[in-house]
């Protein structure tokens, strides 16, 4: 089976990081949770830190530049976890994803978690793509 590290320069892999950000295996994509740092830190030091559905529209951009240099699109989008620090955020995530994801909603997991790696984040989402599916086309029931 093919497989190939992802690089997208809206994502870039820290030269001292022990992970990945993302690997394309043959038509699937997994990709490391993402957060909205450094954005998230830069508007936290000018005074105006972003909120949770901010957050959580900075982190599926990262997702979707992923998913993106993998050869893909947002509704290649199969599955995501969504850890948050604060539980009572989970509407402002439900309305990001809702704007992003335009109605076709990928399956996911939230969880509540007591802190993430920076004081300042509050959502951080991990997910896998297939490139052969797009959701849009998904039969409902």
């Amino acid at each position: 089976m093919d497989a190939r590290k992802i690089a997208a320069p809206q994502v870039p892999d820290l030269p001292s990081a022990s992970w990945t950000n993302g690997w394309r295996i043959g038509q699937e994509v997994v990709m490391s949770g993402m957060t909205g740092h450094p954005a998230t830190r830069q508007a936290a030091e000018q005074g105006q830190p972003l909120g949770a559905y901010e957050q959580t529209l900075v982190v599926l951009r990262k997702l979707e530049a992923l998913v993106a240099a993998a050869g893909g699109h947002r509704h290649n989008i199969v599955k995501t976890v969504v850890y948050l620090t604060d539980i009572a955020d989970k509407d402002e995530v439900g309305r990001a994803r809702k704007d992003f994801f335009e109605g076709h909603y990928p399956c996911s997991t939230l969880v509540a978690v007591s802190a993430l790696v920076f004081p300042e984040l509050k959502v951080e989402i991990d997910a896998w793509a297939r490139l052969d599916v797009d959701l849009r086309a998904a039969t409902q029931p």
